[in-house]
């Protein structure tokens, strides 16, 4: 059994050294070929097949055979497929920048209730519309969905402001978290009383929220969307050498001369930016966050940040993409809730890595 003292050497080699123990690059490879054949199978199949030789004309920018194939791929399932590769490098990295920084296995981006603030912005939404009329929100169309985007941004960034505002005044992570918690706690209750008072058809719409979707975002939201995600996963990459000093403990990343203050606040806020986006544009989505950092960890045997960021990107891309092939049931129009896939693709992984390890916090040791 390894001790403490040399846990802390073969950390320190792997902060200090060049090496990346635990790629696996012939895996790598197999993972980017995969994800590069799921996502030309999303455009490809849905309610209407398309042939996957008319997929490839219309990313090359030629016409596809039928001009209504060319509209369907550009309009409906290529940013449908960009979301969900997005979304599920998003909440794959937030998962584990939580999970590393409260060195629990069970944190995830919604631990410190930043899904449960922007469930509150959209709630309020709904009922203002409910209120005034029952057609408020339909009739705005794109600008609804505007609205209830900005609603669950507001809500996501006052909660953040709640939890930076705390962290400047609590010096332990687990205090953080529970604090987090029972943010989380309050903007649900607020959440049920709003409902509890408005009418059934938006409660019905808020409902149809909280499923999750990433096919109502749109070319103009993904204008917005792509580069605060792309400036959140960059900050990840910063942030590698900072969360394999934390895996150690905050006493001992403190006497590396590591920033605490400020390395929290940083952690915090890419978290926050990173899952409060994708919830105020794709609705709640759980088990990719808490799931994909665990599968990375198994998958390459390593506790290394500089292999575990850019693999959590990749592999939260992968499952994000399959679900959302999934939730569509090809062949059909049958739209499944996609937290509903989640769950079932993430549950079986996370108690998998459970059952294979014994010990769940050893997924941190390795």
């Amino acid at each position: 059994m390894a001790t403490r003292c040399d846990q802390v050497t073969q950390s320190d080699r792997q902060v200090s050294g060049f090496s990346l123990p635990g790629l696996k690059p012939m895996m790598v490879i197999g993972l980017i070929a995969l994800l590069i054949g799921i996502f030309l199978i999303s455009l490809a199949i849905g309610s209407v097949s398309i042939p996957l030789k008319d997929v490839i004309r219309v990313l090359i920018g030629q016409e596809a055979s039928k001009t209504a194939w060319t509209s369907i791929i550009l309009n409906y399932r290529l940013p449908q497929a960009v979301t969900a590769l997005l979304a599920g490098a998003a909440l794959g990295i937030s998962g584990l920048l939580m999970q590393t920084f409260f060195r629990n296995p069970l944190a995830d981006p919604f631990i410190l209730g930043i899904s449960s603030g922007a469930s509150l912005g959209v709630a309020i939404v709904v009922l203002m519309a409910g209120t005034v009329t029952t057609s408020l929100l339909a009739g705005l169309g794109f600008m609804g969905d505007l609205g209830l985007a900005f609603a669950a941004s507001l809500g996501s960034g006052i909660v953040m402001l709640i939890v930076l505002w705390t962290a400047r005044r609590v010096s332990s992570g687990m205090t953080l978290l529970i604090l987090g918690l029972l943010f989380g706690y309050l903007t649900s209750a607020a959440v049920s009383l709003l409902l509890y008072f408005s009418i059934p058809e938006r409660i019905q719409a808020y409902i149809n929220w909280t499923f999750g979707s990433f096919s109502g975002v749109t070319w103009s939201q993904l204008g917005v969307m792509i580069p605060v995600i792309l400036a959140g996963l960059a900050a990840s990459f910063f942030l590698s050498k900072t969360l394999n000093a934390l895996l150690l403990g905050e006493a001992y990343a403190y006497s590396m001369g590591l920033n605490l203050a400020r390395a929290r606040i940083i952690i915090i806020l890419t978290t926050a930016v990173l899952a409060g986006t994708i919830t105020a544009f794709c609705g709640p989505i759980g088990f990719i966050g808490i799931a994909v950092p665990h599968l990375c960890r198994s998958l390459f045997n390593t506790s290394d940040h500089r292999i575990l960021v850019p693999l959590t990107i990749l592999v939260g891309a992968l499952v994000a993409l399959v679900a959302s092939l999934i939730a569509d049931v090809p062949g059909s129009s049958i739209v499944l809730p996609l937290n509903a896939v989640t769950s079932f693709i993430g549950a079986p992984a996370v108690i998998w890595v459970i059952l294979s390890r014994q010990n769940v916090k050893d997924t941190f040791a390795s």
